[in-house]
């Protein structure tokens, strides 16, 4: 049955792209806060519903979404106008996900140029933690991030939660902007300045999250357990003397994929590394995935529950593959993966 459904999931996604399309351009002329107001306030009972539908076509359609968000606030006020905000912009980044995934990846890829590799890079060290860094901190413009997340293996249900939770911050400022906005041309003017600060400030401390964030993601300090260790070094010592244990970080689907693996290799996912670090043993061991994020969080969790000889493969199984070094591919070796972590 899965077989038949996909196609008429692609045909039910690809009707709703073109009736987004539709809905936007018959308001494309209409994007000031008059006229959109007018345009809402006519649908009754619906408005709320249809200014959600519009907000979300236009995030699939590159639209300024910051228009919206000021007009949420100034038409339902700053808390259900946030939450109104809310309910478009993830409706609208969760269907361009889905045009990228499965309508239009190629178009997305050129589209996206550069950029993507960043992205991707960036979901397969940090997963749902890199999509709430790209909403909160936008390297990455909002729109062309909705479709470039669509290329890369997040699933879609962690995808949708960090997008929407970490658009709360942004999406309120506007609210509040917004509402206070409509506070001074209305010439409430101590509304308006009460919320116009209250939206400034949110907007001043997501400004100053970049620095924040490299403050918090500093590397450890020398003299801490966990060691780095270069591709070259690793592969002189494995031939030498067989040691240290290698213990591979990455997925099944990635330790047995076209890239492959560092011969003799054991894989723990790195959620069942963090979950059960006793599976690392107690001799040395180097941490490896597909970069080097992954398997240093690995690592910081080895050496909080007391591990003494940790070291992380710096560059990963990029770097390994980049150099020439010999892979393996396939299923590992038999008893070289250690039981999984218990649930």
């Amino acid at each position: 049955m899965s077989a038949p459904q996909r196609p008429l999931s692609r045909w039910l996604l690809a009707a709703v792209l073109a009736a987004a399309v539709a809905a936007t351009f018959l308001v494309r002329d209409r994007l000031d806060l008059t006229a959109l107001e007018n345009a809402v306030r006519g649908l009754g009972a619906w408005g709320a519903v249809g200014f959600v539908l519009i907000f979300a076509a236009a995030t699939v359609l590159f639209l300024p979404g910051s228009v919206f968000g000021l007009a949420g606030g100034a038409l339902f006020g700053p808390v259900l106008g946030t939450v109104i905000n809310l309910a478009g912009g993830t409706l609208g980044a969760t269907l361009a996900f889905l045009v990228a995934r499965h309508l239009a990846g190629d178009w997305v890829a050129r589209r996206a140029g550069g950029r993507l590799k960043q992205v991707v890079d960036g979901v397969e060290a940090e997963g749902w933690r890199f999509v709430a860094l790209v909403r909160l901190v936008p390297a990455v413009p909002f729109n062309l991030a909705n479709y470039a997340l669509g290329l890369t293996r997040i699933p879609i249900g962690q995808y949708v939660l960090a997008t929407a939770i970490s658009m709360i911050p942004g999406t309120a400022a506007y609210a509040w902007l917004g509402h206070a906005g409509r506070g001074a041309l209305s010439g409430d003017d101590a509304a308006a300045l009460r919320y116009g600060l209250l939206g400034l400030a949110v907007l001043a401390a997501i400004a100053f999250l970049p620095r924040l964030l490299r403050r918090v993601r500093r590397p450890a300090p020398a003299g801490e357990p966990m060691a780095w260790t270069d591709v070259d070094a690793l592969s002189q010592v494995l031939a030498a003397t067989g040691a240290p244990r290698v213990i591979d970080v990455r997925g099944a689907d990635e330790f047995t994929g076209p890239l492959g693996h560092i011969a003799r290799a054991a894989n723990i996912p790195v959620e069942a590394l963090v979950a059960d670090p006793a599976q690392a043993g107690t001799g040395a061991v180097v941490l490896v995935c597909l970069t080097d994020r992954r398997s240093a969080r690995a690592a910081e969790a080895l050496v909080a529950a007391g591990h003494q000889d940790v070291a992380v493969l710096r560059g990963g199984m990029k770097a390994w593959t980049a150099a020439g070094l010999p892979v393996t591919r396939g299923a590992p070796i038999a008893g070289a993966t250690p039981k999984e972590a218990p649930t």
